[in-house]
């Protein structure tokens, strides 16, 4: 059920904001790029950390992940409840989830790639 309201306040949030999406696609860009730059970086620190530590890859791959994650689903359940589905924050989170997922699932391959 969870999972099914998210998904219903993204696709809510897209239909509010798609003026905006349309019309300014770099403000898109100003927000994705940062935020695909911070999950790599965290996580490649992470995740050399811990094998410079000689941690378990079972234990260091979800410690990079978890250093990684911005916890856009909480970001935008509060950016809509503070700001409503209309707002430039709750784009702004949006943006966040589509961009965060794709990133962690080359992550993913790229783990299972550098297996120890």
């Amino acid at each position: 059920m969870t999972t099914a309201v998210l998904l219903l306040k993204l696709v809510l949030i897209f239909m509010f904001q798609g003026r905006v999406i349309l019309q300014n696609p770099l403000h898109i860009v100003l927000i994705a790029v940062p935020l695909i730059f911070q999950t790599f970086l965290v996580f490649l620190i992470a995740f050399f950390a811990s094998r410079l530590l000689k941690l378990p890859f079972r234990i260091a791959v979800p410690a990079g992940m978890i250093g990684a994650s911005n916890f856009f689903e909480l970001a935008v359940a509060v950016a809509v409840t503070l700001f409503g589905t209309s707002s430039p924050e709750a784009l702004a989170t949006t943006v966040g989830v589509l961009t965060e997922v794709p990133v962690i699932l080359a992550l993913c391959r790229f783990a299972n790639a550098h297996r120890w």
